[in-house]
């Protein structure tokens, strides 16, 4: 049977190859973004008790109220900003899923987006899928910072949408509040859609403060802002998010949601909705990681590896151009199969594979696993 491939240069992802390499030879695997900690107990907990009471059936489409109630509650009390939960919150499938029906909703043939390399890897396909045009803007290692210039001479009339990524996975940087006012400046008067990744919205380093789309009101009024509960409680295989949008936006994208998912995992639902009453189970999150970042590079400032500290995520870029040449693909599978430790090279993140010569190392894991991966650079 012969058929013409809808995505013909997309094959296994870089997270199966190098998470398969990982089990294969046992190794340590600071590779895919997953914790290898319990989330906390008290929402697995409440779970099983929205199971055991019932809450097995459909939730409605666009998510359960309660807990479309709660994600308004948090958004006004982090960034004083307000969104209906009637008709302004959608409940998801994960944040891909988000991203994948924003993307669907509204981009047609030949309708150009621009997104910020290095880009996590579900943003091209989906453009792609609904023939729309991909418009890389590289920023280059080890600053990764936006020439707002470039992203001016790329805009045009075609130019439906703007990808951003704040706290960026997977340079772990951060977009400033600089960064998004030139952004606003720059799609005021435009019917430009801003999608803004925000999973790691809590989890932002050295008193630094998540510049969201919603704090800025010529933002707010053209973007979608899309969470992960996953990225924020420890447990990525719930998969579960939201987006937040203007209901004009919004109206748009449930056309698409209903019919790619309908709803999403009620009981989660329901023990979100109760769990988030609690603010403090997301607003010490910055503190947890930024200790975890710390204990990690402190343990490797002795290696023959290059750093600049995370800003955000959980994600930690090395530098090995004073150790090898070596292309860094070669190189993560060589440290996953000789050395015992899986990364995820960085090029496969960039325009037609530019290598800077970095790892990205994940640091959501153990004391117990960050000295035994140290041990393991330490000897590099």
């Amino acid at each position: 049977m012969h058929h013409i491939s809808k995505l013909p240069n997309v094959g296994t992802t870089i997270f199966t190859i190098m998470g398969t390499l990982a089990t294969k030879h046992k190794a340590i695997n600071l590779s895919q973004g997953f914790p290898d900690f319990k989330s906390d107990q008290r929402l697995t907990d409440l779970v099983t008790a929205a199971m055991n009471s019932g809450h097995n059936q459909y939730a409605p489409m666009p998510g359960r109220l309660d807990l479309r109630a709660a994600i308004s509650k948090k958004m006004e009390l982090l960034y004083n900003s307000s969104y209906n939960p009637e008709t302004e919150i959608t409940v998801t499938a994960g944040a891909t899923q988000a991203i994948f029906s924003i993307i669907s909703a509204f981009i047609k043939p030949n309708d150009e987006v621009l997104l910020f390399r290095p880009a996590y890897d579900c943003y091209e396909p989906a453009i792609e899928l609904n023939g729309g045009k991909p418009i890389s803007i590289q920023l280059e290692a080890p600053n990764y910072k936006v020439n707002w210039e470039d992203v001016a001479n790329k805009i045009n009339g075609n130019t439906k949408m703007i990808i951003i990524n704040t706290p960026q996975n997977p340079s772990g940087t951060v977009f400033s509040k600089a960064d998004m006012l030139k952004l606003q400046d720059l799609t005021k008067n435009s019917n430009i859609i801003v999608l803004s990744d925000e999973v790691y919205e809590h989890i932002i380093f050295d008193g630094e403060t998540h510049q969201s789309a919603c704090l800025f009101p010529g933002l707010k009024s053209r973007s979608f802002v899309v969470a992960s509960f996953g990225k924020t409680f420890h447990n990525t295989g719930w998969k579960i998010g939201y987006c937040c949008a203007p209901q004009v936006l919004m109206d748009e994208f449930k056309k698409v949601h209903q019919f790619n998912v309908f709803c999403v995992n009620n009981p989660v639902q329901k023990a979100l909705a109760d769990y988030l009453q609690e603010p403090n189970h997301y607003l010490e999150l910055s503190q947890f990681y930024q200790e975890k970042r710390d204990t990690f590079l402190d343990l490797i400032k002795g290696s023959r590896f290059k750093f600049k500290p995370s800003k955000g995520t959980y994600f930690q870029v090395l530098d090995y151009s004073e150790i090898t040449n070596a292309h860094d693909v070669d190189l993560a599978k060589r440290l996953t199969i000789e050395h015992g430790l899986a990364s995820i090279p960085m090029s496969v993140f960039n325009s037609n594979g530019l290598d800077h010569h970095v790892l990205r190392f994940c640091f959501a894991k153990t004391d117990k696993t960050l000295i035994k991966a140290a041990e393991i650079l330490n000897q590099i």
